[in-house]
């Protein structure tokens, strides 16, 4: 039985796996989650979930890490997560009756062998007004989200026209395809 350990303090990830009925523990890797600077915007997820498998390895005893991040790109600009109600409104004004690409980055790995790979969504955001806005910031907090919003939340449900893509990408974790790569790379 292989032993798996997931990288990540997000709840929509922990959700994720224990929804694809995987059996893990989790460890936080405590990074610098900056990245370099002039990098491209669809790098960086990848270039952090792997610095995340990395930081926790030597935890990882003979484990599977799996390790992700997550980002919102409006053109090329990341949106983070916000820092305040003020920002978090910012950032859904930017995305509304916009399309963006949400990527995720995933680093698997066990002892020396490290497969990385990135998933990428497109989302349609239907226009939205001032007050849909305030509201989803007011009653739902989105300030632990890359681009300030969950699709899985209110927001998601009235404010998002279609995706072109991975739905679960969305939420943070490809878990199909990490699914496919453990079976494939990992003999899960």
């Amino acid at each position: 039985m292989h032993k798996i350990i997931l990288a990540s303090q997000s709840p929509r990830r922990r959700q994720l796996m224990e929804a694809a009925e995987l059996v893990f523990d989790i460890v936080i890797a405590d990074v610098d989650e900056t990245n370099p600077e002039g990098m491209d915007g669809a790098l960086v997820p990848e270039y952090l979930a792997k610095k995340k498998a990395t930081a926790i390895e030597k935890h990882a005893h003979d484990a599977i890490i799996i390790a992700a991040d997550t980002v919102v790109l409006l053109d090329s600009e990341i949106l983070n997560k916000p820092k305040d109600e003020a920002d978090a409104i910012s950032i859904l004004k930017k995305l509304s009756g916009r399309v963006h690409k949400v990527v995720t980055g995933v680093c698997m790995q066990k002892a020396e062998k490290q497969i990385c790979f990135s998933t990428t969504t497109e989302v349609h955001f239907r226009k939205l007004s001032d007050e849909q806005i305030v509201h989803y910031v007011s009653e739902y907090k989105p300030y632990d989200k890359a681009g300030a919003y969950a699709i899985q939340e209110w927001i998601g449900m009235i404010g998002i026209e279609k995706i072109d893509g991975d739905y679960y990408n969305v939420m943070g974790l490809p878990i199909g395809e990490v699914v496919i790569r453990l079976k494939q790379d990992f003999n899960f």
